[in-house]
């Protein structure tokens, strides 16, 4: 069974992160991702998945690919995921990264619901 993936460009030159944040549950098919910024330009990724044989790689690429849509650098990114879809994996960092950020709730929702059509 393959997984899916959802393509999105949220490309934000100007985001700061200031804070560690959360999204996300440890609940199955979901995944909770924690963002701490650190400095620098490294992005390190730790991740616990229940399906790490078959997915680490991908839910690790998702991960790296949305943050360097965001601008994103300088962050560890703890993630534990319960089986959950791309689709899923690039919510829960787009919405860490907003939250870090603090900017959470600003987001461009009629372009977030243009995705769905």
């Amino acid at each position: 069974m393959g997984r899916t993936t959802c393509a999105r460009d949220w490309s934000d030159p100007n985001m700061e992160l200031k804070q560690q944040a959360v999204a996300g549950t440890t609940e199955s098919s979901d995944i909770m991702v924690t963002i701490d910024p650190v400095g620098g330009d490294a992005v390190e990724i730790t991740l616990d998945s229940s399906v790490e044989k078959a997915f680490g790689d991908q839910i690790r690429s998702v991960i790296a690919e949305t943050l360097k849509n965001l601008g994103v650098t300088g962050v560890k990114v703890t993630a534990v995921d319960k089986g959950a879809l791309d689709c899923t994996v690039q919510a829960r960092t787009i919405a860490a990264a907003y939250r870090a950020a603090g900017t959470a709730g600003e987001y461009d929702w009629k372009e977030i619901d243009a995705w769905n059509a």
